[in-house]
């Protein structure tokens, strides 16, 4: 489908034969970009509080910048090497903390994405097809959401659409220096969400070995360059952080053994596939973290965020190989399909069936593959519309779109119940006129192919919009409308503000209200507070801008600190107050170390209510 009979579509030469058009209209595509993700950007507040309260920290002390440590007096990091923290930390120094500077770099890396998609399908495709495909990424709800909000996936998608780039530019000219750095891009998505970033090697690598225009022996020779660098971007942080002494370093959260390489293979790894993960509170082997197999995307909790334009992606892949079968290897648009096709089909099957933790939002890692393989196939089978093969694909794209778009819509009855049926309609019309496109004349051909664009973009664009427009909190968001319950939605939040306040939870953010906060502002130790599991303790951080000690991490069940170390913190003055009851892990793995510090301040310490939450005074 992304090959036949284009042959502009080399780089160079597309390059050469660039119409005046395509300057402005990629100027409003990002223009566009930006506004959807940047208006009224600081409407979440925090968003995840977790990674606001650790971009604080790293504001305050460069170590805890460094580890991505949860709290500036360095005693445990978050559950993920630091690196989306790192851009974080970095704009919250140079512009404080507030809401704004933490999420805004997350905006412009969904600008930065959108710009390299369109740069990296244009080489294969055309310009066409390269702003039709960034287009798609932005009007994608689960992007939306994601460059809204300020969780890790963000620099993720970036650095992985930096590296089919640069993979794109070495099969061009067998050039062993932009794969190197393809494998860089890929080990520092690594230091931004571990070895998801590794998901799209498979597709990389095979797209090298398979067009470069050299002999096979140095395609493997290059390839196993790249591997190298995959390993020192990635592997650098890795053995610092082991070759630290661990006594002068914060225990390394989500790890039952204080170890970076056990969070990447255990809890953050392998656990995420099989379902064992010690540590994790809920799920499990056997299930617990939603229906397993080959629809789970399609499923009333992934569908909302990517499952728009999926079939159509699918289908544009099958079509796209079957067209150029008989290609020479060297094919670039050939190579594109292996890249975008294998990035699709393996991530998407990885999110199928894993058993592990999972949730909604990590399905922006398929945005972009769906994106460029949309975008590419609706362009050139539109050039190639006086083809029957072409238009029959094309007619069954639109057709295969509106009736996807309509089975989702129609999950949503109360939000914009007139959407459904007009796209259905909309796309069925465009699907048929399809076969009669050469009896009509230049206006009505152009109608068509709007008419065409409107059934791709209109309901993913229409619900991103609706992303956009609701404010996401807490540590599990979902794209959609506010309305949205299980399908999509706003998000996990913490519980309300208010002048009581609130305790939070594993998932929710403490809230803590004046008086709470005028309490926990007082100076002279180390830790105003201690509490169990990281997001109660980032509202009380966030809000006091004081260290909070998260006892156990962000599950409450890592085994820090224990029971001595504590209580030899508190003789030595260094934490003043606790709070709440602690969090029973009803049938989780990992450490009790939590449960057994709060029966141990409950025991020895009188409760006092601040606000709706049990304060102890452990100076007293």
């Amino acid at each position: 489908m992304t090959a036949v009979a284009i042959p502009a579509a080399t780089p160079k030469r597309a390059d050469v034969t660039r119409p005046r058009w395509v300057r402005p209209a990629l100027a409003v595509l990002l223009a566009g970009t930006a506004a959807l993700y940047l208006v009224d950007l600081s409407a979440s507040g925090w968003a995840n509080a977790f990674y606001s309260a650790a971009a604080q920290a790293g504001a305050q002390s460069w170590k805890a910048w460094f580890f991505g440590s949860s709290d500036a007096a360095n005693a445990i990091t978050v559950d993920k090497t630091p690196a989306a923290l790192w851009v974080m930390g970095l704009s919250t120094r140079l512009f404080g903390v507030n809401a704004w500077s933490v999420l805004v770099p997350q905006a412009l890396m969904g600008v930065g994405s959108t710009y390299l998609l369109y740069a990296t399908v244009r080489r294969t495709s055309g310009a066409a097809a390269g702003l039709l495909a960034g287009t798609i990424l932005s009007l994608t709800p689960a992007a939306a959401l994601i460059f809204r909000f300020n969780n890790p996936d963000a620099l993720l998608v970036l650095l992985l659409i930096a590296a089919a780039y640069c993979t794109v530019r070495a099969s061009e000219t067998a050039g062993p220096k932009w794969l190197a750095l393809a494998g860089v891009a890929v080990g520092f998505g690594f230091l931004a969400k571990m070895l998801q970033a590794f998901l799209v090697l498979p597709a990389l690598g095979l797209a090298y070995l398979i067009a470069a225009p050299t002999p096979l022996g140095k395609r493997l020779l290059h390839l196993a360059g790249a591997l190298g660098a995959v390993i020192v971007s990635a592997g650098w942080y890795v053995a610092v952080v082991a070759l630290w002494p661990a006594a002068d370093r914060p225990y390394i959260g989500g790890s039952q053994d204080n170890s970076l390489l056990g969070l990447t293979f255990g809890y953050n790894g392998f656990g995420r596939i099989t379902g064992d993960e010690t540590g994790s509170v809920g799920g499990g082997r056997g299930g617990g973290w939603g229906t397993t197999g080959l629809f789970r995307l399609f499923g009333s909790e992934m569908a909302g965020g990517i499952a728009w334009l999926l079939p159509a992606a699918l289908l544009a892949l099958g079509a796209g190989l079957w067209f150029t079968r008989r290609a020479p290897r060297t094919d670039q648009s050939r190579s594109a399909l292996v890249i975008w096709g294998g990035w699709l089909l393996v991530t998407a099957i990885v999110f199928s069936y894993m058993g592990g933790i999972i949730h909604p939002y990590y399905t922006v890692a398929l945005a972009p593959a769906v994106a460029a393989l949309v975008g590419t196939a609706a362009v050139q089978l539109w050039r190639l519309r006086d083809d029957p093969a072409a238009a029959g694909v094309l007619s069954g794209g639109l057709a295969l779109t509106a009736v996807t778009s309509y089975v989702l819509l129609i999950r949503e009855p109360s939000w914009q119940p007139w959407l459904a049926p007009a796209i259905l309609v909309a796309g069925l019309l465009a699907a048929v006129a399809v076969f009669f496109v050469n009896q009509l004349g230049r206006t009505a051909t152009r109608g068509l192919a709007v008419l065409g664009l409107v059934t791709l973009l209109a309901a993913t664009g229409a619900y991103t919009i609706a992303t956009a427009a609701t404010p996401h909190s807490g540590a599990i968001p979902s794209a959609g409308p506010s309305v949205s319950r299980g399908f999509g939605g706003g998000g996990f939040g913490g519980p309300g503000g208010g002048g009581r306040g609130m305790a939070g939870g594993l998932l929710g953010t403490a809230t803590p209200g004046p008086n709470l906060t005028a309490l926990l502002q007082a100076p002279g130790h180390t830790w105003t507070a201690a509490t169990v599991g990281s997001n109660n303790a980032a509202g009380y951080q966030l809000a006091s801008n004081l260290p909070v000690l998260a006892v156990g991490g962000f599950n409450g069940t890592d085994p820090y600190p224990t029971l001595a170390q504590f209580q030899q913190d508190v003789h030595n003055g260094q934490i003043h107050y606790f709070l709440g009851d602690g969090l029973t892990m009803q049938g989780s793995t990992g450490s009790d170390y939590a449960q057994q510090i709060a029966t141990w301040v409950a025991d020895n310490y009188q409760a006092t209510t601040v606000d709706g939450v049990t304060v102890y005074d452990l100076t007293t």
